[in-house]
């Protein structure tokens, strides 16, 4: 299976983040006009202090620029997942089960595109959220963004 420019980049991110005491939790590379915004969100155990991602922008910024995989001109974000954090793989959300998960998919499932409820339970590729009393199964492959919902 060909890999996704990415999975490609955080390949190439995971170690210099960890080198540096941190964890990866994610990354994403939109474009914004004729730039690239390549977005690492890390976390530590003191959580994502402004030094830790300082550092690691510096240090991923350099390893990009000589590696030179991004084409053209970019933009390079660090920060921490946020308490309503995205979800980059079903992995991520074990500690999440009874909180409230929010996730749009690519293409509609049963007339829907956007689905909040109770994380139920995880599978290697799968989750089940509890909508209404009802549970809905949604599979990874399908989903365009996983977000958690963080309740005040």
């Amino acid at each position: 299976m060909r890999k996704t420019f990415e999975e490609k980049l955080t390949e190439l991110v995971r170690p210099e983040v960890e080198g540096l005491g941190c964890t990866l939790w994610g990354l994403t590379s939109p474009t914004k006009g004729k730039k690239r915004v390549i977005r690492i969100y890390i976390e530590g155990e003191e959580g994502a202090t402004i030094d830790k991602c300082a550092r690691v922008s510096r240090q991923v910024g350099l390893m990009l620029e000589v590696e030179d995989i991004i084409p053209g001109a970019f933009i390079l974000e660090v920060s921490s997942p946020g308490l309503d954090r995205r979800f980059f793989s079903t992995e991520q959300m074990n500690g999440y089960v009874g909180r409230t998960i929010t996730a749009r998919v690519h293409e509609s499932v049963e007339g829907h595109r956007k689905f909040t409820g109770k994380l139920k339970s995880i599978e290697e590729n799968a989750f089940t959220l509890n909508m209404d009393n009802e549970d809905v199964t949604l599979h990874w492959i399908d989903l365009k963004v996983v977000r958690l919902v963080h309740e005040f």
